[in-house]
């Protein structure tokens, strides 16, 4: 039982194929769905809920429908609203329900990217997140002395310059 389990997996599309197209399904698919209790069980559930479909039949519309659809799109249309902000609200609306009469998208899009741009530039340039920091003059030294600390290689070289020089 356990190993029939672990070859179940992804059955699901093949045992739709097997309904659909019987012929393209390979031989071990329906060897396997003969065999296996779950699979076959849902294959018969598949078969149940398709015949269920052929047998449905959609209702016919309404041969009015659109014309009464049309007579009230132009009664909203011709509808003016009371007072100013009425009509306000009422632009908006029918702007977000029909969509504006030319396409903002890109043209909000450019706006973002330029507002960004500046934005990162100003943020950028007011922070001197680029500049170096400069020492006061005393910090020279300091610095100085730091970076020959660090760097034990270039001590040496001097070291071996300065043995060198007294041989002469």
């Amino acid at each position: 039982m356990n190993r029939m389990k672990s070859n179940c997996n992804g059955m699901e599309s093949k045992l739709a194929d097997l309904l659909l197209d019987p012929g393209s399904v390979p031989a071990k698919v329906k060897v396997h769905v003969v065999e296996c209790e779950g699979c076959r069980g849902q294959l018969e559930e598949l078969k149940a809920t398709m015949a269920l479909l052929d047998a449905w039949q959609a209702p016919e519309p309404n041969p009015y429908f659109l014309t009464r659809m049309e007579a009230r799109m132009r009664e909203e249309r011709a509808a003016a609203p009371a007072g100013w902000l009425a009509r306000l609200f009422a632009r908006m609306r029918a702007g977000f329900a029909y969509g504006p009469g030319i396409h903002v998208r890109p043209l909000a899009a450019m706006a973002l990217t330029v507002v960004l741009l500046i934005g990162g530039g100003t943020y950028l340039d007011l922070t001197d997140w680029n500049k170096p920091t400069q020492p006061s003059g005393q910090a020279y030294v300091v610095h100085d002395l730091q970076t020959l600390d660090n760097n034990a290689q270039l001590l040496d070289q001097m070291e071996a310059l300065s043995t060198g020089d007294n041989g002469d």
